[in-house]
């Protein structure tokens, strides 16, 4: 099949079959698809949608694009599991989640991303722990997965390479927000790991992709209905992202953040209650739980027996990081030499955030990247941030903004007072999950 007269059937609306799909992405991934014919079915799907049918053929032809994990060989005695977020501000969920979950008896062999634009990236935080080797090859991924019970990594040249290429495509050709390539993208990398159940988090609010609950239930239900069509139990769930999820905003000072909260020094209330809920989901969705207070108490015990906590040091050491990696955290992880409060501009309560404009100036500090293949600095941040309904004054600031020097530092500071706005009354408390999507819901 010719790709030129497959973008043309979708450019005129005509819903492709399986075969259709297979041949496009067959050549997407030999390379005898152009960039330009790449860019053209990118920009035809974003205009003309994909039904579910294609949808559920776009995804599994995607996955087929390279190898498929099979984890039957490892005898794993237990159900493989993951989680995926669409990204937020103060988002480390993945690195409490994964343990925990290992530590309730499920293997995790999570595929994260890096950050881009005003999210951080789970392997960003991950990669500011010294020798921690974030793409390992598969051998070393599968014996971290079976020994730890979770490993944390990036995606392979060997897992969905069409979806590698097609997503630089989308990048930079102002296709990513297709539902239908979203879909595709992230579910792709998840059948390739050869999962039984997946969790997703669908973000939504000023500091979200879907920044309106419309979106985010669109994205929410089409991953749910893929998902299932391709074999793969999956529940999403719509949780808020009008504040940062936790009081630290940055690589480092997220993985600190992650550390406390595994070891109980310290545990953000809306990161808990986020972490809570999507662990839950994933242990009645496996079969490890048979309904969701006994799942939340076998989460909650994991995190008080220091299992969990266990289970994170053990993935660390063993994917290159230090053995003892818990107990010195604060010294092994970069730290900047430059901290500042951010006052607010006039005491009261915090009113409302622009989460975006958060990320933003985490971005601007060094710790964020505009391309995919920036470095950053994995140090800067903020820790501290003031949550929705926080009192501030010139005593109690909005964060402690982490940089490389005071210049900087007083810059970021200016960036975050105009990111958030100061009122006389408290607003009222909101629960962090708005929504739970599954199989059959309208």
């Amino acid at each position: 099949m010719l790709p030129q007269e497959i973008i043309r059937a979708k450019r005129d609306g005509r819903p492709l079959s399986e075969a259709e799909i297979a041949a496009f992405i067959a050549g997407l991934t030999s390379g005898a698809v152009t960039e330009g014919q790449a860019a053209a079915f990118a920009m035809a799907v974003f205009f003309r949608g994909m039904s579910l049918e294609e949808r559920v053929h776009l995804t599994r032809a995607m996955t087929r694009s390279g190898v498929t994990l099979d984890w039957r060989a490892d005898d794993l005695p237990g159900p493989v599991v993951d989680k995926h977020s669409t990204g937020g501000v103060g988002d480390a969920v993945s690195l409490m989640l994964a343990p925990m979950l290992a530590a309730c008896g499920a293997y995790v062999p999570m595929i994260a991303g890096r950050g881009l634009g005003h999210t951080g990236g789970t392997l960003d935080k991950l990669d500011s722990i010294p020798g921690y080797v974030s793409q390992p090859d598969l051998a070393l991924f599968r014996r971290v997965v079976g020994e730890a019970g979770c490993a944390i990594i990036g995606q392979t040249a060997d897992l969905a390479p069409a979806d590698r290429r097609l997503y630089a495509i989308r990048d930079v050709t102002a296709t990513v927000e297709s539902i239908a390539l979203i879909t595709a993208s992230i579910l792709s990398k998840k059948l390739a790991a050869g999962l039984q159940a997946l969790v997703m988090d669908v973000k939504t609010g000023s500091g979200a992709f879907m920044p309106t609950l419309q979106g985010a239930r669109e994205l929410a239900h089409s991953i749910v209905g893929v998902a299932d069509g391709a074999g793969l139990p999956t529940v999403a769930l719509i949780t808020d992202m009008n504040e940062p999820l936790a009081s630290a905003a940055g690589a480092a000072v997220e993985a600190e953040n992650a550390v406390d909260y595994l070891t109980g020094a310290r545990r953000d209330a809306r990161l808990h209650a986020v972490t809570l809920a999507l662990g839950a989901e994933l242990l009645v969705l496996s079969g490890l739980a048979s309904e969701a207070t006994s799942a939340r108490a076998a989460l909650d015990r994991a995190l008080a027996s220091g299992a969990a906590a266990e289970r994170f040091e053990r993935m660390v050491a063993l994917l290159g990081g230090p053995r003892n990696f818990l107990a010195q955290a604060r010294a092994a992880l970069p730290a900047a030499p430059a901290v500042v409060a951010a006052a607010p501009k006039r005491a009261g309560f915090v009113a409302q955030i622009d989460v975006r404009a958060v990320g933003m100036a985490v971005v601007e500090l060094g710790g964020g990247r505009a391309r995919a293949g920036d470095a950053i600095d994995p140090a800067v941040g903020f820790t501290r941030l003031a949550a929705l309904g926080a009192e501030v004054s010139a005593s109690a600031p909005l964060a402690l903004v982490h940089a490389r020097d005071e210049t900087h530092a007083h810059a970021a500071a200016t960036r975050l007072r105009a990111a958030y706005r100061i009122g006389d009354a408290r607003p009222p408390a909101s629960d962090p999950v708005i929504a739970r999507i599954a199989e059959g819901d309208a």
